[in-house]
């Protein structure tokens, strides 16, 4: 009698994979996330963290490690041991932005990390100095084209949100602005209020004060709907530029390989503990929105988004600044 050895074989393999499914979690998760204290990033998972960690029943251990536009907590992610106890908070830029604008970074999101779930998006406000005579956003795109890079507009650095969905605008509308990445959003919004930028774009909470006492304009929200923050300020749709939208995103990742019943738990969690009012209500204080999408969604938006992307790179023929 004859024996098929492949299903022996393949049983044999997957129980080690099974065993520590079984066992997650067995010691505290890592998260390690992409920017610095206090910014968004940072935000979402101090969000998600102490939640999880309680319906975990392990310590969630923080850790920002910034820098190398994401490179330095993206790789530690990659690299480590696909068991689900080494998380990676990462934003957008991360997995999509800057993958599309260079081609040697070290990692293929798509290929070395695991989706977990989207946890929250964060809708752009697009802003200009007062000193430019404008008032709406097709006011600004008339006499930005009069004037062909002689604006500058400002970013978090290359590939992020505000760089490129500010390439999306020049791309679509045919102006011509000169980019100046910057680190940090406090540094930024100095030089915004000084005059030295005149077109910037970033969530609500950083400008709102600068916006109500008319130290900046607010032309345009860069997504689908109004901001509760803001409910004066129009869409980029009802303000005349139609199928646009420049939303960051936050999602938590983590390595390639994990065992899907791991995978599966992390996203069950995350998936609850945004639907908590609490947590919602957090979000919109930081001018975002608690967005769920499991790991399939995620991971279609995050191949959606590097292509579209790489086809932006090459029509605008971007470079690292």
């Amino acid at each position: 009698m004859s024996i098929n050895r492949r299903p022996l074989l393949a049983g044999m393999l997957a129980a080690p994979l099974v065993a520590r499914a079984q066992g997650f979690p067995a010691r505290p998760i890592q998260m390690i996330v992409s920017g610095p204290p206090g910014g968004t990033t940072d935000y979402t998972a101090r969000l998600i963290g102490p939640p999880l960690s309680e319906r975990l029943g392990v310590p969630v251990v923080i850790e920002n490690r910034a820098g190398g536009n994401g490179t330095i907590a993206v790789m530690p992610v990659v690299r480590a041991r696909p068991d689900g106890h080494t998380l990676l908070l990462a934003y957008c830029a991360n997995l999509t932005g800057r993958p599309a604008l260079e081609t040697n970074l070290g990692y293929d999101a798509r290929k070395d990390l695991a989706p977990i779930a989207l946890l929250i998006e964060a809708p752009q406000v697009m802003m200009i100095h007062p000193s430019i005579p404008a008032n709406t956003l097709a006011e600004f795109i008339e006499y930005a084209k009069q004037r062909p890079g002689r604006l500058n507009y400002a970013s978090s650095g290359n590939g992020s949100m505000q760089h490129l969905g500010t390439e999306l605008l020049k791309n679509r509308t045919g102006i011509d602005m000169v980019h100046v990445p910057y680190r940090g959003t406090g540094e930024t919004m100095n030089d915004v209020l000084a005059g030295r930028i005149q077109f910037y774009m970033t969530t609500p909470p950083p400008a709102l004060a600068s916006v109500r006492d008319g130290r900046l304009k607010a032309l345009a929200m860069a997504s689908s709907e109004r901001h509760p923050a803001m409910p004066e300020v129009p869409t980029v749709a009802e303000a005349g530029l139609q199928d646009f939208s420049a939303e960051a995103w936050f999602s938590v990742m983590t390595t390639a390989g994990t065992p899907a019943p791991v995978v599966d738990r992390l996203t069950r969690e995350c998936q609850e503990i945004l639907q908590l009012e609490t947590v919602r209500q957090r979000a919109l204080q930081a001018g975002a929105f608690a967005r769920y999408e499991d790991p399939e969604t995620l991971a279609r938006r995050i191949d959606r988004e590097i292509t579209g992307w790489t086809n932006l790179v090459r029509a605008q023929g971007l470079s690292v600044d």
